[in-house]
Order: C-alpha cells, then sequence, then structure tokens
C-alpha cells in the first residue's frame, strides 16, 4: 500500500520538477513609475479606469448601505400601531 503512495509521489515530484518555467518579466518598476508620477491624480485612481470603475462602485454601496442603515433607524425608532 505504501509502495503506491510512493511511487505517486514520485511522479507528482517528477511532473512539477520538470515541467516548463515560464519567464515572467518583472513589471515593478513600470509601476512604480505609474504610481509615483505627479499629476494630481490620487493614488487609488492612477491604475486606470478598473480602478475608477471599483472606486465608484465601492461608493455607491456605502451611501446606499448607509441610506438603508438610516431607513431601518427611523422606521425602528417610531413604533408601530396597534389595530
Amino acid at each position: 500500500m505504501y509502495r503506491h503512495i510512493f511511487a505517486l509521489q514520485q511522479v507528482a515530484r517528477r511532473t512539477i520538477s520538470s515541467s516548463a518555467r515560464r519567464q515572467m518579466q518583472n513589471k515593478v518598476p513600470e509601476k512604480q513609475k505609474l504610481f509615483q508620477e505627479d499629476n494630481g491624480m490620487p493614488v487609488h485612481l492612477k491604475g486606470g479606469s478598473a480602478d475608477a470603475l471599483l472606486y465608484r462602485t465601492t461608493m455607491a454601496l456605502t451611501v446606499l448601505g448607509a441610506g438603508y442603515v438610516v431607513y431601518e433607524l427611523v422606521k425602528a425608532s417610531f413604533p408601530q400601531k396597534k389595530h
């Protein structure tokens, strides 16, 4: 039984170690230049349109959530009339 587990470990090790490795280019210096550039734009929006969309979505959800909390507090502060 242990031979099967050991054989599986060897096959897995060979597969992982013999697979071709991708050479990835280091993009950190490019991103550093982009985010350190002084163009009057806030850092949380310098990533492009995806950052702007994420920011607007977050702000919309925050405003809607705060409005819903106020609505529930007002609703809870007035007792319901009993018939």
